[in-house]
């Protein structure tokens, strides 16, 4: 017998994150160069503090007072907040029904300290495991 895949099985380990304090610029060019979507965002220990997305650059470009002042803002000024986390043990439905009732389309695996980042879990790894679970 199979056990149920978790997050774990699906998640992209070792996530690139970005610290609170970078300027947006940092966060901007770490999306493009890495090809993601989002990015953990960390305080000065490390632990994952909220989420910064090309969706949050855009609304940065499309809000003139935030365009205005991009060259003094910092990731902090943009990210969501609190980050929404998971466990590497959870299941796949209950990640991906959370992802669907927050509207979001990432979440941040975290370790058992539940702060330290260790993985990211998106839309397109549940929807690639499922792929996967019916073998096409």
């Amino acid at each position: 017998m199979t056990h149920p895949r978790t997050v774990g099985d699906l998640m992209t380990a070792d996530p690139v994150v970005v610290p609170a304090d970078a300027p947006l610029s940092d966060a901007a060019r770490l999306l493009d160069v890495h090809h993601i979507h989002g990015l953990p965002v960390v305080d000065g220990l490390g632990a994952v503090i909220g989420v910064i997305s090309e969706t949050d650059m855009l609304h940065a470009r499309t809000t003139e007072d935030l365009w205005s002042r991009w060259p003094g803002l910092r990731v902090r000024h943009l990210m969501s907040t609190p980050a929404l986390t998971v466990s590497a043990e959870a299941d796949l439905a209950d990640a991906a029904r959370r992802m669907e009732q927050e509207r979001v389309h990432r979440l941040v695996v975290v370790a058992l300290d539940g702060e330290t980042p260790i993985g990211v879990i998106s839309t397109s790894d549940l929807v690639r495991g499922m792929l996967e679970e019916v073998g096409a």
